[in-house]
């Protein structure tokens, strides 16, 4: 078994950390884990940045300070289905993560960025979400055959054989 982040956010005034960490690290000896507090109330937490004020808890995205924008070209040999899988990634990344709207729209304005750099046109995102949120998406699966994407699904498959978007 391998546990990679764990994450574990409590009031300092009740629980004592190192206690809470002591304690971790007394279950096995195979098991080592260390302690990241935030700084300046904030922390990295895999790929989101947890930003602590005083009344709240906001998030945004986070970036190491090596992360590029390069993913894979719409101009390469490989099948569309891992060209678009990035940017799937970081669209449903933007729908899924509770950002404020302000970080949304930043993070929009990257993917673009992205999506451009990597010679795809600007308008994947759209056809990426179908101009919905992924909320949106799921709840037209909820409501069955009826919904208003039944038997999109067929004409999308047809359209797959184009190699580039």
């Amino acid at each position: 078994m391998y546990v990679d982040d764990i994450l574990i956010m409590c009031n300092e005034n009740i629980t004592n950390v190192n206690q809470v960490l002591k304690s971790f690290n007394d279950i096995t000896p195979n098991l080592n884990f260390t302690l990241k507090q935030d700084e300046e109330n904030k922390l990295n937490f895999v790929d989101i940045l947890i930003i602590k004020t005083k009344d709240k808890i906001s998030f945004d995205i986070y970036r190491k300070r090596t992360t590029s924008d390069i993913i894979i070209p719409n101009d390469s040999c490989h099948p569309i289905e891992q060209k678009l899988a990035a940017i799937r990634y970081f669209t449903n990344r933007i729908n899924t993560y509770s950002l404020d709207n302000t970080e949304k729209q930043a993070e929009t304005n990257i993917v673009k960025q992205i999506i451009n750099n990597n010679k795809f046109d600007k308008s994947i995102l759209n056809r990426i979400n179908g101009g919905k949120t992924k909320r949106e998406k799921d709840s037209q699966k909820r409501d069955g055959p009826n919904s208003p994407t039944a038997g999109k699904k067929q004409e999308r498959s047809q359209n797959c054989s184009r190699t580039q978007m």
